[in-house]
């Protein structure tokens, strides 16, 4: 089991975030953090007990914010609160997006900004240290006052109502659940119910996951065209760093260096370096321009994960008590920032895997693959090799490009027209998950038919890297030979980019040593 991970006593980390989410890490409350949250609870309670309304206090809520709710029905406006917004409905999500969302929303109930009392920051804690998951749906969150239904959903499940998956991930009611674990349900009281519901956990939590498993993804992808580059007989000589010094891109500079260590020491490449054994030009753009490709790629995802450590520093309430003691009502549950930028990761995961599939299908195509058979067939006429997982890489590429159109640029007012103008950043999360799905697999296929392309080159031998690439390759699909069922082979070498298992092994073999940067303790 990784170490605990310890909220309220700094800014949560990325790599906390996955720990707790995915790997299971226990969560501790920081002393600090729970004094913190004592002393601004005094400030709610003496609010409470003043004749003036105050917002999300003593009234309703959103279009009802104008409405004073006297001091005995308050209680029960916080559970009608929450369970009026527990209104999602499709599928249950992942069990890592849940703990996310669990976890994001403590951190913000640690800042003392929230107002709500210390068992509640407890028995949000012990329910993660627990193993209990509400159940959250598909669909309810427009990301604007926060990923409302989402976190009503949690929120209900630690009042003892709904459903949750326990720690063996059985569906059992949220009353079992604790009681079995020993945690007393929460009986909310003033401004917890609003506290609890308002804040874009669930797009950021997915966020976060997102760029952790990016950064596995584009370290393959460089792995891959690696790979593609050497089997089709490509030059390393437009990667030179001073071409790249030209363009100071800096997601460029990388993957290129990248592309430099991985080919370095390679046998085909040698091959026909010189002019008179190579009578091409130029290679083909999804070869020449790999670099600016994967690059761009990698730059969205440097300034994705600026705004997502922003959000891991903000405490998203509303109303939200300040630093000198006010309780003031703002905009800052609003999802835009989250969301944009989970809308511009589509684009560069629907692009790196557009770029991908054109290498794959250059391997295929005799015309273009110089001197490979067609579809690297074993017995052309009677073999169809690799034809079809192309088509698969093909259809996916498709339905990418349909997911990188932007979710953030439509809006549906709700709420009276109150909630005029939201983010829809759930949704945009939601399908780049899907979209990162889509990229292991069109990149698996590319490197599985890199593969065999290599093999397909002896008696000349690859580079170091993309040849562990290749054997590693090995374990889980055969080399070229007569057909057989290809679905099982993409499904294996899916699994190893998926762990990072293909990033890992080409950096431990490129002729410096020095690992391409893959993130390490990937595996899942």
């Amino acid at each position: 089991m990784p170490s605990p991970v310890t909220v309220g006593d700094r800014t949560l980390t990325p790599a906390d975030v996955v720990a707790v989410a995915r790997d299971g890490a226990a969560v501790v409350v920081a002393d600090e953090a729970r004094e913190r949250v004592a002393g601004t609870r005094l400030l709610i309670e003496r609010l409470a007990g003043d004749a003036a309304p105050h917002y999300g206090i003593s009234t309703g809520f959103g279009a009802l914010a104008t409405t004073f709710i006297a001091a005995e029905r308050r209680r029960q406006l916080q559970v009608s609160l929450i369970r009026s917004h527990a209104a999602g409905t499709g599928p249950a999500v992942e069990r890592e997006v849940v703990r996310a969302t669990q976890l994001l929303r403590l951190r913000t109930l640690t800042t003392g900004r929230t107002g709500v009392r210390p068992v509640v920051v407890d028995t949000y804690a012990a329910m993660l240290n627990a193993g209990i998951v509400p159940i959250v749906r598909e669909y309810g969150s427009l990301g604007c006052s926060g990923d409302l239904a989402p976190l009503a959903h949690i929120a209900l499940a630690a009042t003892g109502e709904g459903e949750v998956h326990d720690a063996e991930g059985r569906t059992v009611p949220a009353s079992d659940a604790l009681a079995a674990a020993g945690i007393a349900p929460l009986v909310l009281e003033e401004k917890e119910g609003l506290a609890l519901i308002n804040g874009t956990d669930g797009m950021l939590g997915m966020l976060l996951l997102a760029l952790h498993d990016l950064d596995v993804l584009l370290d393959t992808a460089d792995v891959a065209a690696a790979i593609s580059v050497e089997s089709q007989l490509g030059t390393d000589a437009v990667f030179a760093a001073d071409l790249m010094a030209l363009r100071p891109q800096p997601g460029q500079a990388t993957s290129a260096g990248n592309l430099r260590r991985l080919l370095a020491g390679s046998e085909i490449v040698a091959s026909h370096r010189d002019p008179a054994s190579c009578t091409r030009v130029q290679d083909a753009y999804s070869l020449r321009c790999a670099p600016q490709v994967h690059g761009t790629a990698r730059d969205t995802a440097d300034h994705a994960r600026a705004v997502a450590h922003r959000e891991l520093e903000a405490a998203v309430d509303n109303p939200v008590v300040t630093l000198d003691g006010r309780i003031e009502s703002n905009g800052n549950f609003h999802g835009a920032p989250v969301a944009a930028v989970l809308d511009f990761l589509a684009i560069a995961v629907a692009d790196i895997a557009s770029i991908s599939e054109r290498r794959t299908d250059r391997a295929l195509d005799p015309a273009r693959s110089h001197g490979l058979p067609p579809f690297l067939a074993h017995e052309v006429g009677v073999d169809s090799g690799l034809m079809i997982a192309q088509y698969a890489a093909a259809g996916i590429v498709s339905e990418l490009k349909r997911l990188a159109v932007p979710a953030s640029v439509d809006t549906i007012p709700s709420s009276a027209m109150q909630e005029d103008h939201v983010s829809m950043g759930w949704a945009a999360a939601r399908k780049l998950r899907r979209g990162i799905d889509g990229l292991t697999r069109v990149l698996a296929i590319e490197v599985l038919t890199g593969g065999r392309a290599l093999d397909l080159r002896a008696p000349l031998r690859p580079a170091p890297a993309t040849a562990a690439v290749r054997d590693l390759v090995r374990t889980g699909a055969a080399g070229p030979g007569p057909d057989r069922a290809v679905s099982p082979d993409v499904e294996a070498i899916t699994a190893l980019v998926q762990s990072g298992a293909v990033a890992r092994t080409a950096g431990r073999h490129t002729a410096s040593h020095a690992p391409v940067p893959a993130t390490e303790g990937a595996d899942r």
